[in-house]
């Protein structure tokens, strides 16, 4: 059975409230099993669509809304998957706040576990990417190396927003010898700011780009 999205929010507020313990236990979405983060979907507050990008616009306003999706310091890191059952459509997985509880100033000092399971009752899923967002605004994926590691790259691309609603996206080609694409998020366009060269995946370095869009 899957929990609203008010009843989510007040569950997942009494597990985690500022100065309280760091959500450890599986809830009615998310959880561990063999040392792997799961997470359950589709997420009802995201509405599935043919275009990717119509569902990674809809994260982060959403996640925000989540305890301490926003609060700096103390706040808390939240990661899920984008992903379709093979037939176009895409969805967004429930989150799951679940990470090192660490506290400090910048993102590389937070983290939440990438899911590597969504469990979805109605087929196979294809796993698209995961999405995180960081409780800090501006905090950009460029300033948080291990994002853009390759060892840390389990899907096609990496969705990432900070508290201010500043959208990223990397596709880190991990079986091509081509460099890796990061972009940012300007109205309904990606713009091209930055490339991590094949010799640079290993350790996630950026070279930036001339401004430059998709189409």
């Amino acid at each position: 059975m899957r929990l609203s999205l008010g009843l989510m929010l007040w569950c997942w507020g009494w597990l985690g409230c500022a100065g309280g313990p760091e959500p450890t236990a599986e809830s009615a979405t998310y959880g561990q099993e063999n040392g792997r983060i799961w997470v359950s979907g589709p997420w009802e507050a995201i509405t599935p669509s043919s275009d990717v990008d119509e569902v990674v616009d809809q994260l982060c306003p959403v996640i925000m809304r989540l305890p301490r999706a926003n609060e700096g310091d103390s706040g808390r890191e939240y990661c899920g998957v984008i992903y379709s059952l093979g037939d176009g459509t895409y969805y967004a997985s429930h989150p799951s706040p679940l990470g090192r509880p660490s506290e400090g100033r910048y993102s590389p000092e937070k983290s939440c576990y990438v899911p590597r399971n969504v469990r979805d009752a109605r087929g196979q899923i294809v796993p698209l990417g995961d999405y995180h967002s960081h409780p800090w605004s501006p905090s950009a994926m460029s300033l948080s190396t291990r994002d853009l590691l390759r060892a840390t790259q389990l899907y096609s691309i990496r969705i990432q927003f900070d508290a201010g609603c500043n959208l990223q996206k990397f596709i880190p080609y991990l079986e091509e010898d081509r460099a890796g694409e990061l972009y940012a998020r300007h109205g309904k366009r990606w713009k091209l700011i930055g490339l991590v060269k094949p010799e640079d995946k290993a350790r996630g370095f950026i070279t930036p780009v001339a401004d430059r869009g998709t189409p």
